[in-house]
């Protein structure tokens, strides 16, 4: 499609080098596609962990941050451009890094009275020893999780003492931490934030054990409900939990709260994803697309909320 004269000019990041790189290669393609036929002039760009040449206000409006994990979601590109006056969609760096950082996402979380699963932080000495220990206290089942990583990577459900020692080594190896958490035995949901307002509540129904990578983006087998059927009363909180966590944790834009709905109804936090995916299986599009909202509408509502923030002045 021809490029309109009157979009303004749009790159899309992409790539990285997290162990996600797959994933946001394709979320970048697919949001450059859209952009372009909504006659948006775009730039898709593959880039490592540094910004590429000849990206400045002067030859792009606004930056379509389309990278998952490491340096594209932890705050250090979004520093960056920054520095350089680049308007960019997505929370800001401050943002960004706490929500990368699971630990301290969910101190956060306990500190604002939203509803997270127990957990313990490993040492840096010791961790198989520590994870025994803290397995204990939790008790079993526990998942053990990297504490900083995205796509499920690395993440384990641990339901014997002897699977710790394989569950821990499987989370440090995408980061120099990790953490244990309980367990929390009901519905796997998701709920999209879009702008300040709540996109409609997916369920996610793996026909593995619990949404890993695989369930993610290799496995047929994994379902969607969109038209959850729950209670008004608890629809209400899951969406609350949502927001109230987008909120506290500084994000904009956009983003992704993924939860637990406990079998006694009670909704527990896990995550927040700054950048949530973007590809034909991921959820925000799904959820946008249960409200009514088309992929492309929904891509061109992200850049229009980054453009009207850099406007404003207000893309710090």
């Amino acid at each position: 499609m021809v490029a309109d004269a009157s979009k303004r000019r749009v790159a899309v990041l992409m790539g990285g080098t997290s162990g996600e790189r797959a994933v946001s290669i394709m979320t970048g393609e697919a949001v450059a596609a859209a952009l372009e036929e909504k006659g948006y002039p775009v730039r898709a760009l593959k880039i490592a962990d540094e910004l590429p040449d000849g990206l400045t206000p002067d030859t792009t409006d606004v930056v379509f941050i389309a990278l998952h994990g490491g340096a594209g979601e932890d705050g250090t590109i979004q520093a960056r451009l920054e520095k350089i006056g680049a308007a960019y969609t997505g929370s800001g760096p401050e943002a960004s890094r706490l929500a990368m950082n699971k630990v301290k996402s969910k101190k956060v979380m306990i500190d604002s009275g939203i509803p997270t699963p127990a957990y313990v932080e490993l040492g840096h000495e010791g961790p198989q020893e520590s994870a025994l220990q803290a397995a204990r206290e939790l008790g079993l089942p526990v998942v053990v999780k990297p504490v900083s990583e995205g796509s499920t990577l690395g993440i384990t459900i641990v339901r014997d003492e002897s699977e710790i020692p394989e569950a821990v080594e499987q989370a440090l190896a995408y980061g120099e931490g990790a953490f244990l958490e309980s367990f929390i035995d009901g519905m796997e949901l998701t709920v999209g934030i879009l702008g300040e307002g709540a996109l409609p509540i997916v369920e996610i129904l793996p026909a593995r054990e619990f949404y890993d990578y695989s369930a993610k983006y290799k496995d047929d087998g994994t379902r969607y409900n969109n038209e959850v059927d729950l209670p008004e009363r608890t629809a209400r909180a899951v969406m609350e939990a949502a927001v109230a966590t987008h909120r506290a944790l500084g994000c904009r834009d956009l983003s992704r709260v993924d939860m637990r709905l406990s079998k006694e109804g009670e909704p527990y936090v896990l995550e927040l994803n700054t950048i949530p995916g973007f590809t034909s299986r991921s959820l925000v599009p799904m959820a946008a697309a249960a409200a009514g909202m088309s992929y492309g509408d929904l891509v061109e509502k992200v850049v229009l909320l980054a453009l009207a923030r850099a406007k404003g002045g207000r893309n710090a």
